[in-house]
């Protein structure tokens, strides 16, 4: 608060505080330098953590690894694809998951994102058949019609993956996202519903999956015994894939496993000030927040909103200005330079697809934090900024 009362401009750049708990083990384990996953002989922190998160998800296995960018790359390795199979992607992601397409020596093939940040099931269903996967980002934690993605890749034998790296939380029809494809992957990076900085995880109930990616995760030599429940599968695959060591280390688990307790308390914040802030953004004639799919009941840490009425791109970025000039930060996608969540930005592809409907998307559409940890002031600062400056802007 300012000396006068006034709430000032919140910070949205913190993130969580790390429970006291995690800051204990961590002491611990520094006393005795064991950092590695597969020195102790059983119930390792990693170890614990995926226990324990496949339990919270309702999943059968966990693999713990590096990053949501390697959970991605290995559940498409554990896929066994041939090489050049075709990977349907949203054209809305972060440029992270076609690098993983690339990585796994797949290519990528970029399918239509609507106003409302969901895939574009007419142009998902016209390029599905010459998929051989599909790789479902759920954007920001904005969940696609995941019953009609299934039903579609069920009936043509194509497995999916999601993206799950914001939807820690989530539900779809009383399903945990990261359960309704045949694999979930899940980030800890630090603008994350649970933060370690940096850290991923797979989740599926598929062995085979599950054995493939462990080995490949860099379980050499013996080290997969210490998975339960995989002891046939993984021996069957020891020595015949490659290692590519993505695996956590057990300060980072030991960072995320206090947290796995408050993820319901952080779920139900993050969903109470999302609602709140969007209530009042969708009283100006000029910010429209999409309404969610009937299904789902999300998990949000930021706000998405779209600037409808008219605006051109200098006006949108005179909002910006006039936004920041009252301490919040906006991101228009398509007009933040380099924006690694703008497709065209991704030269790494080649040629840039033709995608009308998301690249008009992108040019209005809005980005904003809102941390769980925010007050109701501060949350109520936020949205009257917002609402302020686009109201200074366009009259």
């Amino acid at each position: 608060m300012a000396p006068d009362g006034q709430t000032l401009a919140p910070n949205v750049y913190d993130a969580e505080p790390i429970p006291a708990a995690a800051r204990a083990e961590i002491d611990r384990m520094l006393s005795s330098g064991d950092l590695f996953r597969y020195t102790a002989p059983a119930d390792a922190p990693v170890a614990l953590l995926e226990q324990e998160f496949a339990e919270l998800l309702g999943a059968r296995y966990a693999l713990a690894v590096s990053s949501c960018s390697a959970a991605l790359f290995l559940s498409l390795k554990a896929l066994d694809l041939p090489k050049g199979a075709k990977v349907l992607i949203p054209a809305f992601t972060f440029a992270a998951v076609p690098s993983s397409v690339v990585h796994a020596e797949c290519e990528p093939v970029l399918v239509e994102v609507g106003e409302n940040y969901r895939v574009d099931m007419d142009d998902f269903a016209a390029k599905l058949p010459q998929a051989q996967a599909v790789m479902i980002s759920h954007m920001r934690g904005h969940t696609s019609d995941m019953d009609a993605i299934m039903e579609l890749c069920d009936a043509a034998g194509i497995p999916v993956i999601e993206d799950a790296a914001h939807s820690l939380g989530t539900v779809w029809n009383g399903r945990n996202i990261g359960t309704v494809g045949k694999v979930g992957c899940f980030s800890f990076q630090s603008y994350k519903l649970v933060n370690a900085g940096e850290g991923g995880i797979m989740i599926t109930d598929d062995p085979e999956i599950a054995a493939r990616a462990i080995i490949m995760s860099g379980a050499y030599e013996t080290n997969w015994k210490k998975h339960p429940g995989l002891t046939n599968s993984c021996a069957h695959w020891q020595n015949k894939l490659p290692l590519y060591n993505l695996r956590m280390q057990n300060l980072s688990a030991a960072v995320i496993r206090p947290q796995l307790p408050l993820v319901a308390e952080r779920v139900a914040k993050g969903r109470a000030g999302h609602d709140r802030v969007a209530e009042q953004l969708n009283l100006s004639a000029f910010l429209e927040v999409p309404e969610a799919l009937g299904p789902e009941e999300r998990a949000p840490d930021s706000i998405q909103f779209n600037l409808v009425g008219g605006w051109t791109d200098q006006s949108a970025l005179d909002f910006q200005a006039a936004a920041k000039a009252r301490g919040v930060s906006v991101q228009v996608f398509g007009l933040s330079e380099g924006n690694a969540r703008a497709f065209w930005n991704w030269q790494f592809l080649g040629e840039t697809p033709d995608l009308p409907r998301t690249r008009a998307m992108l040019m209005r559409a809005c980005d904003v934090r809102l941390p769980t940890r925010l007050t109701e002031a501060e949350l109520d600062y936020i949205a009257a900024a917002i609402v302020d400056a686009a109201a200074e802007v366009r009259g």
